[in-house]
């Protein structure tokens, strides 16, 4: 009996003793830290968050959560109490997400901040939860599986057996539109040649063009210069100019010598004797002697 007793109240003993350890444990872990609640909204599933997980801002540890539940004026949202503490400033622009830690699945609460806030928020303020990286990757996996299902249900509808003829009907469409091409390619290959050999020759013909004008080039060089075929014309134009005169004098002269020669020969078609004994003497006028009135 008295072993008994010993025992039992050295079990009492460290009964009291470890709850001693455990309240001072608490005390000295941060009873006396002020906290202050915040509610995170969310709409979407908080699967694998629960009472007492933590609550990070920036991957560091800042607090706790204290309760989830619905909201009893919209039933299609979920609060979530979080305690965070008095030290950690967060302003209005900090919003919420869901982390994983490792494979275990549990979930804790990620706090970030646009940067773009500046008021401090206040007791009891709600922070809107985003999608975390998992569920904007899950969500983009079913839109792909709905996707994919749609393209397969296109893609039966598509392949039935009336399209499948027509399908049938193209390839060989094709088929043949590939062996008219091919014969196509083999006629046009003489006229490939027969252009190339064309280019070649306008090729000749532009270098000839190009000697003839170079040619043409110095010929009307050899023109323009000195002494040349203009120079020489224009002086030839000049004597020209001025032996029209010379000429005209000339010309004046002739008239006037065969004048007096058509009055030599007329006189001497009316008194050839006039060659012999030279020209008679003129006849008396009115009131000159010997002069004699013709007869009437």
């Amino acid at each position: 009996m008295e072993n008994r007793a010993h025992a039992l109240v050295a079990g009492i003993f460290v009964i009291f003793l470890s709850i001693a350890i455990a309240l001072v444990t608490v005390w000295f872990s941060g009873s006396n830290i002020q906290r202050i609640d915040y509610l995170v909204v969310t709409k979407e599933s908080v699967s694998g968050l629960n009472p007492q997980s933590a609550v990070h801002y920036r991957g560091v540890n800042i607090g706790k959560v204290e309760n989830i539940e619905f909201d009893p004026e919209n039933p299609q949202q979920i609060l979530v109490r979080i305690s965070v503490n008095e030290n950690v400033i967060l302003r209005n622009s900090t919003y919420a997400q869901l982390g994983y830690q490792g494979v275990t699945g549990l979930a804790y609460i990620q706090l970030n901040d646009d940067g773009i806030g500046t008021d401090q928020l206040a007791h009891d303020t709600r922070i809107p939860m985003r999608r975390s990286l998992l569920d904007e990757v899950a969500g983009s996996g079913q839109d792909l599986l709905t996707n994919v299902n749609q393209l397969v249900l296109k893609m039966n509808h598509l392949l039935n057996d009336e399209n499948q003829d027509q399908v049938f009907h193209i390839l060989h469409n094709i088929q043949k539109a590939t062996r008219n091409f091919d014969g196509i390619a083999g006629h046009l290959q003489p006229m490939l040649t027969s252009f190339t050999e064309l280019t070649t020759e306008s090729a000749t013909l532009v270098k000839r063009l190009d000697q003839i004008l170079g040619e043409i080039n110095i010929t009307v060089a050899k023109i323009n210069q000195k002494d040349g075929i203009f120079d020489n014309l224009s002086q030839s134009t000049q004597e020209l100019a001025m032996t029209i005169p010379e000429l005209r004098n000339a010309s004046h002269s002739i008239a006037r010598s065969s004048h007096h020669f058509d009055k030599v020969l007329h006189q001497l078609e009316e008194n050839p004797q006039s060659l012999l004994f030279g020209r008679p003497s003129p006849l008396p006028g009115p009131g000159e002697a010997g002069f004699v009135s013709p007869k009437e």
